[in-house]
């Protein structure tokens, strides 16, 4: 008798300790800031980390027959995309951007030294005029003059002589500023400007290794047409 009187005491005891801690957790879910005591707060932690941990990594739907169903999150699927659809840092320098910071320098610089209109106005020489026909002419008469005169075919000398100096410079003085004056499209424009920095290059580092007139003169003539096929696209085949 006195048995049973002491377990229906402990279960009494045992309920209202339920009851208490059932009480406290409820608490501590209303108002996060209020502790709980060390025997208490354990196991509510593991409870709230395995209860997080369920939420973040499944998903529970409801059937139609009352079963639930999990499904994986799809969270790590959403940060794998973005990460491979950063982009690279190794995208953002290109020869794209090095060739078109190369191009601005070619243009201003040609665009400073070079000849040019002494006024604002517009260019007369547009395509179809005379004068455009003029600067053609002018240019490409110039180089054939000079090639004549770098060979010594006109006025001969056995020694060098301004004639032949003349025509060793006649593409750099005479031929890219007659081609320069006329209203020609960009890419023309673009070839004579990086011409007009080449040239003097070839022009003065050529005799240091062979003095001839005749080979600075064909050197200049090669780089003219190399630099025209390459920005006008003569060698490109078209469809």
């Amino acid at each position: 008798r006195r048995f049973n009187i002491f377990i229906q005491s402990t279960k009494i005891q045992l309920s209202l300790i339920a009851r208490e801690l059932d009480w406290k957790m409820r608490w501590c879910l209303i108002s996060p800031s209020i502790a709980l005591p060390p025997s208490s707060s354990l196991g509510y932690g593991l409870r709230r980390r395995r209860f997080s941990s369920a939420i973040t990594s499944f998903r529970i739907y409801a059937t139609a027959d009352g079963v639930e169903a999990p499904e994986a999150a799809e969270e790590p699927k959403e940060e794998h995309k973005l990460k491979s659809e950063s982009p690279s840092p190794s995208s953002s320098s290109s020869p794209s951007a090095l060739g078109k910071d190369l191009k601005k320098v070619v243009n201003k610089t040609a665009a400073t030294f070079a000849p040019r209109a002494s006024t604002a106005s517009k260019n007369p020489a547009v395509p179809g005029t005379t004068l455009y026909k003029v600067f053609e002419v002018q240019g490409y008469a110039s180089m054939l003059v000079g090639g004549i005169l770098s060979f010594n075919l006109l006025f001969p000398s056995d020694e060098p002589d301004i004639w032949r100096l003349m025509g060793m410079w006649s593409i750099w003085m005479f031929t890219i500023p007659s081609l320069r004056a006329r209203d020609c499209p960009s890419k023309e424009k673009e070839a004579l400007n990086y011409l007009f920095l080449i040239v003097p290059l070839l022009n003065v580092a050529i005799p240091f290794f062979w003095k001839s007139f005749a080979l600075v003169w064909s050197a200049d003539t090669l780089a003219f047409f190399a630099m025209y096929s390459w920005k006008l696209g003569w060698l490109e085949k078209t469809e």
